[in-house]
């Protein structure tokens, strides 16, 4: 048995793509995963596996979520052990600063790293802070400031819909889960 986290895309935003977070437990259990847990309202699930093809777990979860909640939603999995590796190369001034925002922008396959940081553009480096480790990218911004960084303007970027976006507390709390 394998830990994963599933990090579903765009669910319970702005009332749009609502998913209740016990259904989807209840949905990944009926997969077999087994001690499945989620974290707060946006779309995250931690279980154990036996399968370890992320591929397929890809494929098995977003066809559940379409079979039960006829919702077409992107899923990034990510192994706790991978999450771990990724956390700890984490640049020091991310999550270190609380007058700040801190996220780690997950890349759903098969978009890469380089894909995204052309098409959000250069960082203004007066008001933000990125960088990244493997298929993970992590970016602070002052909140004072937050409105003027380039990359606060993601979520209206063409690659919007291949990352999935969880604040610092989020990516700290499903590692923590994980274990």
């Amino acid at each position: 048995m394998k830990k994963y986290i599933a990090l579903l895309r765009g669910i319970n935003i702005g009332g749009k793509n609502k998913i209740a977070m016990p259904l989807l437990r209840q949905a990944f259990e009926e997969l077999g995963f087994t001690e499945v847990v989620t974290y707060i309202n946006s779309g995250n699930v931690v279980f154990s596996s036996e399968c370890q093809d992320k591929n397929e777990l890809i494929e098995q979860c977003e066809a559940v979520i379409a079979a039960e909640f006829a919702l077409t939603i992107p899923v990034n999995i990510v192994s706790a052990d991978e999450l771990a590796e990724t956390l700890s190369h984490a640049p020091n001034w991310w999550d270190d600063d609380k007058e700040s925002i801190h996220y780690a922008i997950f890349l759903i396959p098969p978009i890469s790293v380089e894909e995204v940081f052309t098409a959000v553009g250069e960082i203004k480096p007066e008001y933000e802070k990125i960088a990244h480790h493997d298929r993970v990218i992590f970016w602070s911004a002052s909140a004072k400031t937050f409105s003027k960084s380039r990359w606060s303007k993601i979520a209206s970027s063409s690659v919007n819909n291949h990352v999935t976006i969880r604040n610092a507390n989020t990516a700290n709390k499903l590692l923590q889960l994980s274990k």
